[in-house]
Parts: C-alpha cells; structure tokens; sequence
C-alpha cells in the first residue's frame, strides 16, 4: 500500500499540473505502467477497491482511500474503467495480434524476450499447471475462427517455437436437428520476428570514389586478412562515366573488383537481367555472408536487390543510387523487383515479380547528379513533388520557389539558390520516403499515401513504345489525382493551377496521349486486385495532406479527363 500511496501522489501531482494535456487514452497508458511498476499487493489492493471484492483479510488504509479521493473525479473514472476492463472472468482469453506476434492474456505479467515476443501466463492456470509446466502456458482467441488456442513453449526454443491445441464449437445441420461438435486440432507454431536494420548514409559531396575516404570499402564487409577481392553490379552509363574510379579506389587498396555491367534502363528491367548477375555470382563464388555493390539508377538497384534475395536464398548487397530518383526513392525502402511478360495473357505487367529484401547499407552521393541531363534531373524531380504534395507543404514551396534552379544546375551551387536548399529537398524527400515506409516495409498497410501517382502511371509506363520516364508518368497520374480531388471538392481551382504550375517549372508533363479512359478505368481495376479489394488511391485534400479513396468512377474519371484537356499542357 506504501509503494501505492507514494505513486497516486505523485501520478495526482502530475495530473493536476497536466490536466488538460491527458486524454482518457494517456491516462488509462498510465495506469498501465503503474500495473507494470508497482507490488502486486498494491495492484491487487486497488483492483480489490474499484471492483468491491476486497477480501476481508486486507483491509484498505485510511491514507490510501485519502490519496485516492485526492485523484481527480475524472481520473478516477478513468482508472476505475481500466481497472474493470482488465478484471472480466478469467476463463476468457484475449486476442492476439499475429502481425507482431504478441501473446497476451486478461490479466498477469508480461515478459519481453530476445526476439521481442510478448508473453504472459493466463490468470485461469491453476497453480498445479504452472509447477507441471515451468515455461509457462499461453492461451489466445483466434481472431478469425474463434478457436480457443492453448500453446505451450517448446524447452529448446521457448521465445519461438509452441505446441498448440486449437478447439472450437462446431454446429452440424441436418433436416430435422441441430447438433454441435467439438473441432480440435493440434501443431506447431513457430515465431521469428526478422531483424530489419540498414543505414542510408549521405556521403560527403563527392568523396564516395575517393581513395581517402573508406566508406564504401567498409561497406562491402570485414573479411579475412588476403581476402582482397569483391564484386559489384554497374549501370553501363555509369560504368562509362565512374568506370575507371570506381576501379582505381579498388586498386589503390589492393583489391581486384569483379564486377557485372548492365544497362539500366526501363527494358532491360526483367528476369533475364537477373539470371545475368546470378550467372555472374556464381562464376565469381560470391560467399554467403559478403556484400556485393549495386552502383546505378533505380533499375539496377531494384534488380540486383532481386538477385541478392534469390543468391543462396539471400546475400547482403549495398545500394549506390547515382540518379536523383534512385536517391530519393529506389534507394531507401526494401522492395525490388522486375517488369513480367505473361506467357498466357501475353501481357507486361509492371514491378509484377519481386521481393521484400533490405540491403544491408545505402550510401549516397549526390554529387553523381551532375553527370545527369536536365530531363532525368527533372524525372527524378516527379518524385520529389509527389511526396510534397502528399506529406509536406514545405517540400514543396522549396520546389515551387527553387526547383527550376537547381535543375539547370544540376543540383550545384547557383547564384539563385541559397546555400543549403539542394541538401535540404534531398534529405527532406528521403525523411519522409522512410518515415511512409520505415513502419510498413512488407506493406501490411495498404493505404499508403506515397502510392500517389502509381494507380494510372503503371499502364502509362507499359504501352508499348511509350516515351516516358517513371517520375513522368508519376507526375502525369499526380495530376489526374489533382483534377479529380478537385472535382470531389477536396481542393479549390486556384490549388489546382498553383499545382500545374509549380508542375511545369520543373520541366515535368502533366498529360498524355495515352492516358484514355479505357487505360483509366483499367488501372483502377489493377488496383483493386494489387491493392487486395479495394481502389485505395490516394487524393490530395490540401497541398501537404491527402486521404485514400475507393470509390472512384467510370463517370468521374472521364469527367477529369475532359477537365485535364483544357489544361496549357
């Protein structure tokens, strides 16, 4: 009662101060980590006094029901509510949730182990089962079916693997009666939680080749002394351009750099680019533990990231972005993939085959930048806008005021550009890029809102023949979004123009010929099916913030068409 006494203090102290910053979900937090904090007497004192189920062989001090009235009413309640929730019969077993593989109970401690599986020991075990079985019983409602599921630890391995029994009514109808069954089944389940951890370092401005600077040496591993060789996959414009550096800062530290040069643009984005570098691992005998380099646009990186998850079922691999879109977007999630032809519908399908699979570092450069021309500067730029319009107001006033500059500079100094603003878009778009998806890498979410511009961009990239670079085709959906969010009344006109505008600064189109209303209307079909059931297509509802939607129409599409077309494109 002490330990109690001396918490309600200080938790009313707090509260009084703070009153009007706690919401009933703080205050019932609190209440938990008091639950977690304090003796088991005390909590079995309280939880006693707000139920009237005291036991009459512990009687409630006087100083604690003062320190008690002293709470605020409302504080009071709210502990009271907590209190009751997690005080039901014990015969009923909570939920778990199997994204993050945490086993809990009504009531009872919780004990996190080493690979971050919470367990706790359900109320209902007698006392006779915790002594039968030291590592403890764990009992769960299947979410699903309802089962009751009763799981054991395994001795070997009680933090991943459990014996379970599931058991659930089930009712048989016939003709004339109603009977009701017990199912029961029984198994293993095993529980891992993958380890996901990579850094997206920013290099100092154009040192990544310098010999001096050991960066991207140290990425490619530690490894036995004379072991002096290693391998990496290299766009073949970057190879013409970096080529000789990149081979001169192996040399110069008396490593022989194997290396697989491929082209990185849009087509060359299939399977058979990915049986190449396989081919060239294995000639190489690539070690299961070493990191091999990916230097290039974001093709390359997206298809060596695809064979680094297929090579011995996963190597480790380093991502070297040397484009402004790779930078900003290919370079800092964990997905890769390949464009897939379909040998029965005899159609291309974009990014259709690929794998979750984190490389084990980024590092980026953007002095590589400046061996870009202005249209994949720009291209890159497409990205960028997208993430302004979607998450920050100030990304994009940056872009708005500073975006043209700096493509004609090619992200250098200029004398119109503040020092600093470069470095600032470049970071900014990165933060957000990882803050979307550092929480959601395997996309359990699937209303995303850096999915803006990928609905109509998809087909718009995969007609045949079709002139247009990714950031493009993100920029001319981005716009079909904002005409529609217009026309929902999401977004006023002046928005609208203020947009379009910003939009052609930076060199970027907002229309396409192919962009019909049979191509429309088909890309929000593929959505339903990529994005499991639902269109989920992400509209701005003001120039930093948007909403996911699912309700577009035929109707409505064709109607922003004919908006779009009398857009200066």
């Amino acid at each position: 009662n002490n330990f109690l006494l001396e918490a309600t203090f200080t938790f009313s102290s707090n509260l009084q101060q703070r009153s009007t910053r706690f919401e009933s979900e703080r205050i019932i937090m609190t209440a938990g980590t008091m639950e977690r904090t304090f003796s088991a007497s005390a909590l079995k004192a309280i939880k006693d006094e707000v139920s009237s189920q005291a036991p009459q062989q512990e009687m409630i001090t006087s100083e604690l029901l003062d320190a008690w009235a002293s709470i605020p009413l409302e504080v009071r309640s709210a502990l009271i509510s907590s209190e009751l929730s997690t005080s039901k019969p014990t015969s009923s077993l909570s939920r778990v949730s199997t994204a993050t593989t945490a086993f809990s109970t009504t009531s009872g401690s919780s004990v996190n182990s080493s690979n971050s599986v919470v367990s706790s020991r359900n109320s209902s075990s007698s006392k006779d089962d915790d002594e039968d079985d030291p590592l403890g019983v764990f009992y769960e409602e299947c979410p699903k079916t309802g089962a009751k599921v009763t799981m054991r630890p395994l001795e070997r391995a009680p933090n991943n693997v459990f014996t379970f029994e599931k058991t659930r009514p089930v009712s048989t109808v016939t003709t004339t009666t109603r009977t009701k069954t017990v199912s029961t089944a029984r198994g293993w389940r095993n529980v891992f939680n993958l380890p996901i951890s990579y850094d997206v370092t920013m290099v100092p401005h154009g040192t990544i080749l310098d010999p001096s600077n050991l960066q991207l040496l140290e990425a490619t591993g530690v490894h036995a002394k004379g072991y002096n060789r290693r391998f990496a996959v290299i766009d073949a414009e970057v190879d013409a351009i970096y080529g000789d550096k990149i081979r001169a800062y192996f040399q110069e530290k008396g490593i022989d750099l194997a290396t697989c040069v491929l082209n990185g643009g849009e087509a060359e984005k299939r399977t058979k680019a990915v049986d190449e570098i396989l081919d060239q691992l294995c000639a190489y005998k690539l070690r299961r533990r070493e990191p091999f380099l990916a230097i290039g646009g974001g093709v390359i990186l997206d298809i060596a990231g695809m064979a680094a998850c297929l090579y011995r079922r996963g190597v480790p691999f380093v991502r070297v972005p040397t484009t402004l879109l790779a930078i900003v977007d290919a370079s800092v999630g964990v997905k890769n993939g390949v464009d897939y032809c379909c040998a029965i519908t005899d159609e291309a399908y974009k990014n259709r085959v690929g794998s979750f699979y984190a490389p084990s570092s980024c590092l980026l450069d953007s002095s590589f930048i400046a061996t870009q021309d202005a249209r994949n500067i720009a291209n890159g730029m497409g990205e960028i806008l997208k993430l302004g319009l979607v998450r920050s107001s100030d990304l994009f006033d940056l872009l708005e005021s500073h975006g043209k500059a700096l493509i004609e500079s090619r992200f250098d100094p200029n004398p119109s550009t503040p020092a600093g603003v470069s470095d600032r878009i470049i970071d900014l778009s990165i933060q957000i890029m990882l803050e979307e998806l550092g929480p959601n890498l395997w996309e359990t979410k699937l209303d995303r809102c850096v999915d803006y511009g990928h609905t109509f961009s998809k087909l718009l990239e995969m007609v045949p023949g079709a002139d247009i670079m990714h950031g493009e085709a993100v920029n001319v959906d981005g716009f079909f979004c904002v005409v529609l969010s217009h026309l929902r009344g999401y977004i006023t006109m002046d928005t609208v123009n203020r947009i379009f505008a910003c939009m052609k600064t930076l060199s970027l189109p907002t229309n396409s010929e192919d962009l019909k209303s049979e191509l429309a209307w088909q890309s929000c079909k593929d959505a339903v099916e990529h994005r499991h059931g639902a269109q989920r297509i992400p509209l701005i509802t003001e120039i930093g913030e948007s909403v996911c939607v699912s309700d577009i129409t035929p109707d409505e599409l064709d109607r922003a068409l004919e908006v779009m077309a009398t857009f200066p494109h």
